[in-house]
């Protein structure tokens, strides 16, 4: 199976970075499918940590082209200081390995005054948005006046459909929000150097794609936000604005479904969560402390502290089910060593009876109370483990209660940071799962 589609298969953060970085040598192409620069990738190699926001994870190996697709919404001025502070570190950013699609749409500073204003202004009823633009943009994508990177070719167009949102926008920003209005001119014209330098990188990402297919190239798909922050099936209204399900890679990449040979979902050994939301596993009290501490759960983008639970095997079934999941890479097995018990919640009580998915009302997982399942845990140290045999034997059994549980093998465990500290069991066949 040639491409593989990487998706998180919690509400992010789970890792994905690390697992495109050490997958890309036996890709040809790397391309992100949706999302913003509200989602940060962190992967450390050789001693340094990378933090990535829009441009993929393959970047960071020399050989492999990376692509942004139509499907991500893109800050122009954020996409050439991520470049920057890469070219900064020696690698190659040039056009020849590094694409937009001309079909993304742009992130420009009025989304961003507009994001801000109304999460203020909702007062204790924030959803949780990082104020950086993304859910504005998709809404002027899908009311069709949204500025594209292919509008950057022609300085003249891309200065008059900056004028007509204003128009809009201003009066949002002055009339309800009480905010100042942004001039379309000083706008533009900071634009103007940022469209110069961005113009050679833009390109038609599905015919890069379908060369790349033709000549037997593989590509790999990287998801930005988990899957329970997708805009239709996650925990709306506490989402992001874009579909974060794999077979969204098709559409955000510009390339058949019938390309997306593989899902690989990336799964921590535990569950987090930032900004508001129901939690069922959340872990409020010195568990939870010890998981956040020890695994430095702070975001990559935000800096926000991420709230930090047990696994919860509800939410990967509904993963599993959504995007046809085929092998689990768990992430930071080792945070969990050093705690007596560790926990899986196999199924939640809703209303009175049990459930093995999540509700679909929009209060369903508040009401939620979980069922644990408790396991025996492990004080080994295990950064310098490389074979899967070599994990102590409560870690193993934890991981194949896991398995037995979503019906996935789990064919990556990671046990630190840096890219050598994987264990890699290669890609099985799934089995059913079992319940609680």
């Amino acid at each position: 199976m040639s491409n593989i589609v990487i998706i998180g298969a919690q509400w992010g953060d789970e890792g994905k970075g690390k697992i495109v970085d050490m997958l890309a040598p036996d890709m040809d192409a790397v391309v992100r499918f949706q999302g913003g620069h509200n989602a940060g990738h962190t992967v450390s190699v050789g001693g340094k940590t990378y933090k990535l926001k829009l441009i993929p994870s393959g970047i960071l190996h020399k050989d492999k082209i990376c692509l942004v697709g139509n499907g991500v919404v893109l800050d122009p001025r954020e996409f050439c200081a991520e470049m920057d502070a890469l070219i900064a570190e020696g690698l190659d950013l040039g056009p020849g390995r590094l694409k937009i699609s001309r079909k993304c749409h742009l992130i420009l500073p009025y989304h961003q005054a507009l994001d801000q204003a109304r999460e203020t202004s909702k007062g204790d009823d924030k959803i949780g948005t990082t104020g950086r633009g993304i859910g504005p943009c998709y809404e002027d994508k899908a009311a069709r006046v949204g500025i594209r990177a292919c509008d950057l070719e022609d300085f003249d167009l891309l200065r008059g459909k900056i004028h007509s949102a204003l128009k809009e926008k201003n009066a949002l920003l002055a009339g309800l929000y009480g905010q100042k209005s942004l001039d379309p001119e000083t706008l533009a014209a900071k634009l103007k150097p940022v469209a110069a330098r961005l113009a050679p990188y833009l390109t038609d990402v599905s015919e890069e794609l379908s060369r790349i297919e033709a000549r037997g190239g593989r590509i790999m798909f990287e998801g930005a936000q988990g899957v329970h922050l997708d805009i239709d099936h996650g925990t709306y209204p506490f989402v992001t604005s874009s579909n974060t399900v794999a077979g969204n890679a098709a559409a955000g990449g510009g390339i058949a479904h019938s390309s997306l040979h593989r899902v690989v979902g990336v799964a921590k050994a535990y569950t987090t969560r930032v900004g508001s939301g129901a939690f069922p596993t959340e872990l409020t009290e010195e568990t939870g402390r010890y998981i956040q501490q020890k695994g430095a759960e702070i975001g990559t983008v935000t800096g926000r502290k991420r709230r930090c639970g047990w696994l919860d095997a509800v939410v990967l079934r509904e993963s599993v089910r959504l995007c046809g999941v085929n092998d689990f890479a768990l992430t930071k097995l080792d945070v969990l060593s050093g705690l007596p018990e560790v926990k899986i919640c196999t199924e939640y009580v809703y209303r009175g009876r049990r459930i093995l998915y999540p509700p679909q009302a929009e209060s369903g997982l508040a009401e939620v109370e979980p069922v644990y399942e408790s396991l025996p845990g492990w004080h080994e140290n295990l950064s310098a483990v490389r074979v899967f045999s070599d994990l102590p034997e409560a870690a193993r059994n934890y991981i194949a209660r896991l398995e037995a549980l979503t019906g996935v093998p789990v064919g990556i465990v990671s046990v630190g940071a840096n890219r050598e500290q994987t264990v890699m069991r290669g890609l099985k066949s799934p089995q059913p799962p079992s319940a609680g």
